[in-house]
């Protein structure tokens, strides 16, 4: 057990000194330091190699734990990298450039936090993707934000607020149907059950948001005068149409209809691609080098505010944009393969079980052991498949239904995952929204709302049901025979 602790330690260590600490002299002068988890994640699964290893632990174990690892993160590398080409598409096509046009004219400043949320809670609702909603509609709302004046790290956070709740409450969503399947309930009794610690998060969160909308909101003049720029640099660059907002119901379309995400989202490409060449007038020659590098916007010298210009608002993107995050991806994910192949992590939950002592505690402690697998793999999914599994067991023997477990996994396994700057999603939302980790995440609010209020349900009873004699008795039936199968399994 010492071993684990050590390479957990020593891990959380690297990663926040190399994160909050590091300085170099190698580099130019407003180049601040490293600041990077990438190096770090990758050291740590050396020394976790090294500590495997010295416990009897083949390498071609650990190396196929690495391999696993990555597998589980290609879907959402894939995802990553489109998202990236078709952030770029639809800025050089002038259809997020539209929506941030139109929305400079229909959204108040002083609204525009509590806009934000819950516009990206009912795409990401529609649609099952934070992914998507963030990479989309979330540019836009930053762009607004910087043109209405407001901070765009409290834009990014209801952004981001917004686009999980959304994400997490709808059965389209991965993470809405991994749960309940790990831990045996049904999804959409699994969704009823949320509404309970989401509904006063939710609520919660609009308030706040509109405090902070009232208050932050520069005055009129300041703010007509940065909308008037923008929108003015918008309409030199750009051809503006209510016409681009097609792409957008397009996608919406094919997410009803249920097209995979991936062809969902090339079809989106497609339409930015013809948006570029029939409504902007853009050379068939340039269509890669946007796809790859990004859309470059010419209103580079229009400034507006805090340091940010014209261009940084409608330009960027690409596939070469996503490739910081999706290297980040595969450093973590080979981190966590090791950790899951030795069966470091599975210990270190063992032993927090036997703390876990009532029902308060338990609920308590699977929220933290989520949180906490976040914070060391830096994968969602882990964190709601491994407290899944370990934790099963002990809900059901204190007669709890699984809704409160998959419910749980949800509540801090899915919407703590963007609030820490190694995780994967952390790292997507900032190289989506384009403002880091740290900056946003004070503004999340529904992210670590939500798991407090999970937390006081599990020690007040409120809202947590328990099996009656039959279905007890039910589950004990249906646990032996997964036992013997698996016995079946292992003997032959």
């Amino acid at each position: 057990m010492w071993q684990v602790l050590i390479c957990i330690v020593f891990a959380l260590g690297v990663i926040c000194y190399s994160i909050f600490f590091t300085t170099s002299k190698y580099t130019s002068p407003e180049y601040d330091g490293y600041s990077e988890a990438h190096m770090p994640m990758i050291l740590a699964a050396v020394v976790v190699s090294i500590f495997g290893a010295l416990n009897g632990w083949k390498w071609s174990v650990m190396e196929k734990g690495m391999i696993q690892g990555i597998s589980r993160s290609m879907q959402a590398n894939l995802i990553l990298l489109t998202v990236g080409i078709l952030v770029s598409t639809w800025k050089a096509a002038g259809i997020i450039p539209s929506i941030i046009y139109y929305g400079l004219n229909i959204i108040s400043p002083g609204f525009f936090l509590v806009t934000a949320c819950l516009l990206c809670s009912i795409i990401s609702l529609v649609i099952g993707s934070s992914y998507t909603t963030a990479g989309t509609i979330g540019v836009a709302m930053v762009g607004i934000a910087i043109g209405l004046g407001i901070n765009p790290a409290l834009a990014a956070g209801a952004v981001v607020a917004g686009a999980y709740t959304g994400d997490k409450m709808s059965p389209m969503s991965d993470t809405t149907n991994m749960a309940p399947a790990v831990s045996g309930s049904n999804v959409f009794e699994h969704i009823r059950h949320m509404v309970y610690t989401v509904t006063p998060s939710y609520i919660i969160a609009l308030v706040l948001y509109f405090i902070l909308g009232r208050s932050a909101a520069p005055d009129g003049a300041v703010q007509m005068e940065m909308k008037d720029t923008l929108q003015n640099a918008i309409q030199e660059e750009f051809t503006v149409s209510p016409f681009l907002m097609l792409p957008i119901v397009f996608l919406l379309i094919a997410v009803i209809l249920k097209v995979p995400a991936l062809p969902a989202m090339f079809g989106g490409v497609v339409m930015g691609l013809l948006c570029m060449g029939f409504v902007q007038g853009i050379r068939f020659a340039d269509f890669f080098d946007i796809m790859h590098y990004g859309y470059i916007s010419s209103s580079a010298g229009v400034e507006l505010t805090n340091g940010y210009t014209v261009a940084d608002v409608v330009g960027g993107g690409g596939f070469n944009g996503m490739l910081w995050t999706v290297s980040i991806v595969l450093c973590s994910m080979s981190f966590a393969g090791v950790l899951e192949a030795t069966g470091m992590l599975g210990s270190v939950v063992e032993k927090i079980l036997k703390v876990a002592k009532t029902n308060g505690l338990l609920v308590m402690t699977t929220v933290l052991t989520c949180f906490f697998i976040n914070l060391l793999t830096a994968d969602q999914y882990l964190s709601i498949i491994l407290p899944g599994r370990m934790y099963k067991t002990a809900f059901e023997d204190r007669r709890l239904k699984n809704k409160n477990l998959s419910r749980c996994l949800e509540d801090s396994g899915t919407l703590t995952s963007p609030l820490i700057p190694w995780n994967v999603c952390g790292a997507t939302m900032t190289g989506f929204l384009g403002q880091p980790t740290l900056a946003y995440a004070p503004y999340a609010f529904v992210n670590y709302i939500c798991p407090i209020v999970s937390i006081i349900y599990g020690f007040t009873g409120f809202s947590i049901e328990k099996m009656s004699d039959e279905e007890y008795e039910k589950m004990l039936e249906m646990r032996k025979l997964e036992e013997e199968e698996t016995a079946r399994a292992m003997e032959a």
